[in-house]
């Protein structure tokens, strides 16, 4: 047995709080204090110099707050080198609970790939990873779906959940291994043995910094488009607010349920990729600007094999037929009720920072 052992008042709820609000600001703030990074009239946040300004701000950002919180855990918290890497949900790292992650998320999102896969017949273009590779060969994408969901998850999940964690365990708090078992099998990584309600706190309080975060936008929003009304522009970073903290509270979930950060890291990416769901609509008509990181997967789609489809498919109107959105609708109801009974049984894992 491992015994965790550190000071209460070291590592408090409110020192947990305060260190997620002091990542938040090493993230966020070194993107207004240069001229390359900070949006203007006539540079916004996606101009390929600011992108790449940003990204080299957000890895020293990222290098910064990894020193403070392995210092915070293993000299405050006394966990070991093992431990803080647990914690850290960066090892061990378990291919299969990621892949289990990641058909969860791909469930949940049945009616956007149905629609994008199906619909407007990009199967073709992920078959051969064509789609993929088009995205991330623009700043933008490369940004969205490599940098942004690591660097986030990095902060958000590795960074902020392990002092919440440690703080609310008590001192000296023992640490148990499962039963030894059969030697052919690799020994089962050492989890905190409790069912305290802190773990619903963590899972949903924690993804509210990552939804305030966001909130930064609303400022670079007026900055680029001032003759937007207040109103909208509210409207759109609160709607940002609540999309990114739902996805915070799932990303937590699978946290503290894999113990791996890598397995956070793909879904976001995956979701950046397709971008928020439909939710009102006929299929094959555009819905709005998507807010937030994603809707990539829906770019470069004017020409080609999937065009042809897709005007093989309209109607006299020149939309879509009908049974398209019906289908779209039935897929994406199933998705969420298949999401909501394998959420359990797919984040199951021999890993788990936390039994719950």
């Amino acid at each position: 047995m491992l015994a965790i052992e550190r000071h209460a008042a070291a590592l408090s709820p409110a020192s947990a709080a305060a260190l997620s609000i002091l990542f938040i600001l090493i993230y966020i703030v070194p993107f207004y204090l240069s001229p390359t990074t900070r949006p203007s009239l006539t540079l916004n946040r996606d101009a390929p110099s600011v992108i790449q300004a940003r990204i080299r701000s957000v890895g020293a950002s990222c290098i910064l707050s990894s020193s403070i919180t392995v210092y915070a855990i293993t000299t405050l918290g006394g966990a070991s080198l093992h431990d803080t890497l647990h914690l850290l949900g960066w090892w061990p790292i378990n291919v299969t609970d990621i892949a289990r992650c990641m058909l969860l998320v791909a469930v949940l999102f049945a009616g956007p790939l149905f629609e994008a896969g199906v619909v407007e017949a990009q199967w073709r273009d992920w078959a051969t990873l064509y789609g993929l590779r088009d995205t991330l060969a623009s700043w933008q994408g490369y940004r969205n779906i490599v940098v942004a969901p690591l660097s986030e998850e990095i902060i958000w999940r590795s960074f902020m959940i392990p002092p919440h964690l440690l703080a609310h365990i008590p001192a000296k708090t023992v640490r148990t291994t499962s039963p030894a078992p059969p030697p052919s099998l690799h020994p089962t990584p050492r989890r905190i043995a409790t069912r305290s309600p802190f773990v619903a706190q963590i899972v949903f309080a924690t993804p509210l910094y990552f939804g305030l975060a966001h909130f930064h936008h609303l400022y670079e929003f007026r900055i680029t488009h001032p003759s937007t009304p207040w109103a909208p522009a509210i409207l759109r970073s609160l709607f940002q607010f609540t999309y990114t903290s739902l996805f915070g509270f799932f990303a937590s979930f699978l946290y503290l349920r894999t113990g791996s950060v890598w397995a956070c890291v793909l879904t976001h990416a995956f979701c950046n990729y397709l971008g928020i769901p439909r939710v009102w609509g006929r299929v094959g008509q555009e819905v709005g600007e998507a807010v937030g990181e994603g809707g990539l997967g829906r770019e470069g789609e004017g020409e080609g094999p999937a065009q042809e489809v897709r005007e093989a498919m309209r109607v006299g109107d020149g939309r879509l037929g009908v049974e398209w959105t019906v289908a779209y609708y039935t897929v994406l109801v199933a998705g969420a009720v298949g999401f909501y009974y394998l959420l359990w049984p797919l984040t199951e894992s021999r890993n788990a920072l936390v039994v719950f």
